[in-house]
């Protein structure tokens, strides 16, 4: 059964765990990564395949880089503080509220 996404593109999230957060620019209605890559996953921490998976601009106090993320490992992100990521302005726009909304041109 696939679920419905919680979460939406632009929307901050952060991970329940790690210290990182980010702007989700897109959303897996389930597990859609390598096997290699969840075989990574410490078995007691790793998510179960069927839930939506979402892909983020993620930032930590040391890099930014891409994440991808089950939903069960990720929590609304209330700091209010932007997330800066070098790719953020190629899909989202910012407005005057701090929302990340997709560029008007990448719409269909």
């Amino acid at each position: 059964m696939i679920k419905t996404a919680k979460f939406q593109l632009g929307q901050v999230v952060r991970h329940r765990v790690y210290d990182f957060r980010g702007v989700i620019f897109d959303v897996d209605p389930e597990f859609s990564n390598t096997e290699e890559w969840y075989e990574a996953i410490p078995q007691e921490l790793r998510p179960d395949r069927d839930q939506p998976f979402y892909h983020l601009f993620a930032e930590n106090s040391e890099t930014k880089y891409i994440a991808y993320v089950s939903e069960q490992n990720l929590v609304l992100d209330d700091s209010d503080l932007p997330v800066v990521h070098p790719q953020i302005d190629e899909l989202f726009v910012v407005n005057e509220e701090g929302e990340y909304l997709t560029r008007p041109e990448l719409c269909h």
